[in-house]
């Protein structure tokens, strides 16, 4: 099978379709998805999360990472920074004609592995195939399902003067990976994405220190998360220039560019913001695990100012201005 191609007729909701669950249910399969029923049913108590998103990166495969993990990683961490557990997620599969079985399974098998790591369920998932040329490859989309504990209140709407700005390590490396992948550019060929599930390392920041805020800086990088969380809690945000953790690579690439670090996407890091007097203790926690070893309090939340965000650097502050369009289209 490892030599063959994706067909039409995979689709087709014939024999060969059930050929094609089978291959993923050879994944990801589990009691609860391999009922087979037209929706699962979940058991879940008190407070839920849950969201949805669709993933069509291009390069499908890039350094770090690929659409299964991304795809994954993605859903979870929409359900972390909200502050919930996440317990169950939706798969569906959109797949273009001519698509490699090699490849498909490469791509199965990091849906499974991120979902062994992250802890969740696949409950349910689809499969459609379309015509060559209309996917790209393939499409992804996935939904989560997570439970809130009691006790737990984080929103974007939670920001509160004195708060530290946190940040769970080195930023842009996602989109400068991607962006190396699919250009060839050769000067930032050892950008490495950072793409990966987040939960249980927010998981005790939520539960003990009083979190107000979580973010996940995807597309349009920190910039366009810190403006996002300005507006909705009608605040401003300072950050210390000398404290942003701009990794080298990305650094060059921006300068090359003409980008900025802070609009680069991110795929494996979190915005935290919570009071100053916990910052130390949840810097502390995050440094603890693999995907936050350089964690740092980068900036300050104060009241609403002139400009929603603002950089703070050796000649005075400059306004961060949010991203005005899409930068790296194609990037998640």
């Amino acid at each position: 099978m490892g030599g063959r191609l994706v067909e039409l007729a995979h689709g087709g909701g014939g024999t060969m379709t059930a050929e094609l669950i089978e291959l993923v249910r050879e994944y990801v399969g589990n009691p609860l998805l391999d009922r087979l029923e037209d929706a699962a049913c979940i058991k879940l108590s008190g407070r839920v999360a849950f969201t949805t998103d669709s993933f069509v990166v291009s390069p499908l495969e890039f350094p770090g990472g690929d659409i299964g993990r991304l795809a994954v990683a993605g859903t979870v961490n929409d359900l972390a920074v909200a502050g919930a557990v996440p317990e169950f997620l939706s798969l569906s599969l959109v797949i273009e004609e001519g698509m490699t079985f090699n490849q498909l399974r490469r791509l199965l098998d990091s849906v499974k592995a991120t979902a062994a790591e992250a802890g969740v369920v696949i409950a349910c998932g689809d499969t459609k195939v379309v015509e060559c040329g209309k996917a790209d490859g393939i499409f992804i989309t996935t939904s989560g399902v997570g439970r809130i504990p009691d006790g737990v209140t984080v929103s974007v709407h939670g920001a509160q003067p004195g708060d530290a700005v946190i940040l769970s390590g080195e930023m842009g490396l996602h989109g400068v990976a991607v962006m190396a992948a699919r250009e060839g550019l050769g000067f930032a060929r050892s950008a490495v994405s950072d793409v990966a599930p987040l939960n249980r390392m927010l998981a005790p920041l939520a539960a003990k220190l009083g979190v107000h805020v979580m973010r996940d800086p995807t597309r349009g990088g920190c910039a366009a998360a810190l403006h996002e969380i300005a507006a909705a809690s009608g605040v401003s945000i300072i950050l210390d220039e000398g404290a942003l953790p701009i990794p080298g690579v990305v650094g060059g690439a921006c300068s090359l560019l003409g980008t900025d670090p802070l609009e680069m996407p991110n795929e494996g890091k979190a915005l935290v913001v919570l009071p100053e007097s916990r910052s130390a203790e949840a810097v502390a926690i995050l440094r603890s695990h693999q995907y936050g070893r350089e964690a740092r309090v980068i900036g300050s939340v104060t009241g609403k100012g002139r400009v929603p965000v603002a950089l703070s650097t050796a000649l005075g502050q400059r306004p961060v201005d949010a991203p005005r369009g899409e930068l790296l289209p194609r990037i998640c």
